[in-house]
């Protein structure tokens, strides 16, 4: 079982004037790896709280893995790859480019979502787009390796050639 965390930013969201409807997307998609969402929590797109809140998740509540949903476009107030960015370790560029490669089989605009993925400490974070359908897609296309890249991370993963 891994711990999960959906950090979903969007201004109206956070005001209440949207209904969120890609965290519960990614809820339901994540229980397929066998993930629990211990934590969920609507932001404003503002990167200091950003990164506060994504520090406190990964060193206070040592989440496995952590997705968040929105702010990866390219509206100014778009700053969750750069608050990720500030919080991470080590990136992960390969997860950026397979959910960018998946997501342009559907739609050119895909090419425009600037989400990054990374590691602190032991904990996993990937952006995911806002959109209910650019968070499934981009979904789509890494939960067949999440499981191994958590296992890994916590020193549980059998021989990494095996395939």
């Amino acid at each position: 079982m891994f711990k999960a965390g959906i950090l979903v930013l969007s201004d109206k969201g956070a005001k209440g004037e949207r209904e969120d409807k890609s965290g519960q997307v990614i809820k339901e998609m994540i229980s397929s790896i066998g993930a629990e969402v211990v934590a969920y929590e609507v932001l404003p797109d503002e990167k200091e709280l950003i990164v506060n809140k994504l520090i406190a998740w990964c060193d206070q509540l040592g989440l496995d893995i952590i997705l968040t949903s929105g702010g990866t476009g390219l509206s100014p107030r778009d700053v969750t790859p750069e608050a990720t960015a500030e919080v991470v370790e080590r990136t992960i560029p390969g997860i950026g480019e397979a959910m960018r490669a998946y997501g342009l089989q559907k739609t050119p605009r895909a090419m425009l979502s600037r989400g990054i993925s990374g590691i602190r400490k032991k904990t996993l974070i990937i952006n995911l787009p806002g959109s209910v359908k650019g968070a499934r897609e981009s979904l789509e296309a890494v939960i067949p390796a999440l499981d191994h890249a958590l296992e890994t991370l916590q020193g549980r993963a059998n021989e990494c050639g095996q395939a």
